[in-house]
């Protein structure tokens, strides 16, 4: 574990303020500042802290808040790096560019398939469609604040269309699915379109018939188109996921993929049994 800090100390006394920590990562920390009053060193009782956390911690079955902290603690590369709200804020007031929101299972999943394509200035994971103002991952997941995961991007409709965009979200998603998205389960993993005017909502309906009328799918498509609603950034934590835990990533959109690709491939073998 690397040399504890002044902004180390501060963000751990934080933590004991932060609402959204659970009660077991509580005690831990309550227990670690008890050492520290007694004048114990910040060395031994971060160390001592980061053994106690690490079998949730390797788990990913830390809250976001304390992840970040003990990500912060033990390493200095990606993972613990802050998202850069403040530049997606000023993309997203940018008159250059255009904006869309997609609802589609988990954002760990959904944020790549954009990110990388050439006229994407921004993606941010987040929360919307709910009545809970800035909600926590904790809320949200207990599938009772109306809220699914989505994410929010910024791009340049000189380089990438929205109609672009579409077609990228459907090939990602399950579109029969309004339970959750391939192994996520819950209101939260809604498939849901958020639109922000008349144009998008044109081009949203059209991508849907185009899904539609084909045939593609045994299965009615399910996938709502809805009018944008306040979007509320989720913790760093899964802020770019796939770069931050890139080897549990991988292994979760193989999953999806090959979850995808059996449904299509069922598809055309039930139509030949047909």
């Amino acid at each position: 574990m690397r040399a504890i800090t002044e902004k180390d100390l501060s963000t751990f006394y934080n933590l004991l303020l932060e609402p959204g920590t659970r009660d077991w990562e509580r005690q831990q920390l309550v227990k670690a500042k008890e050492q520290l009053a007694a004048g114990q060193t910040s060395a031994k009782v971060f160390a001592e802290l980061e053994h106690s956390l690490r079998p949730l911690a390797v788990r990913n079955n830390l809250t976001p808040a304390v992840t970040d902290f003990y990500q912060s603690i033990t390493s200095n590369d990606e993972q613990s790096q802050q998202y850069d709200y403040a530049r997606h804020q000023a993309a997203l007031t940018d008159s250059r560019y255009d904006h869309a929101i997609f609802a589609g299972g988990c954002f760990w999943c959904t944020v790549e398939p954009f990110e990388l394509r050439p006229g994407v200035i921004s993606v941010l994971s987040g929360y919307t469609g709910g009545h809970v103002d800035s909600p926590t991952y904790d809320q949200v997941t207990s599938q009772t604040t109306g809220h699914v995961e989505a994410v929010e991007i910024v791009f340049d409709p000189n380089k990438m269309s929205y109609a672009d965009l579409l077609k990228i979200y459907w090939q990602i998603i399950d579109p029969t699915d309004d339970n959750g998205q391939i192994n996520d389960r819950g209101d939260s993993y809604r498939p849901i379109i958020f639109v922000h005017n008349k144009q998008q909502r044109d081009l949203a309906e059209a991508s849907k018939l185009d899904v539609v009328e084909p045939g593609r799918y045994s299965k009615p498509i399910v996938v709502a188109i809805r009018d944008a609603q306040p979007f509320w950034p989720a913790e760093n934590y899964h802020q770019e996921f796939y770069k931050k835990q890139p080897k549990h990533y991988r292994a979760m959109e193989r999953s999806r993929r090959q979850f995808l690709w059996f449904q299509k491939v069922k598809v055309k073998l039930t139509r030949r049994i047909k």
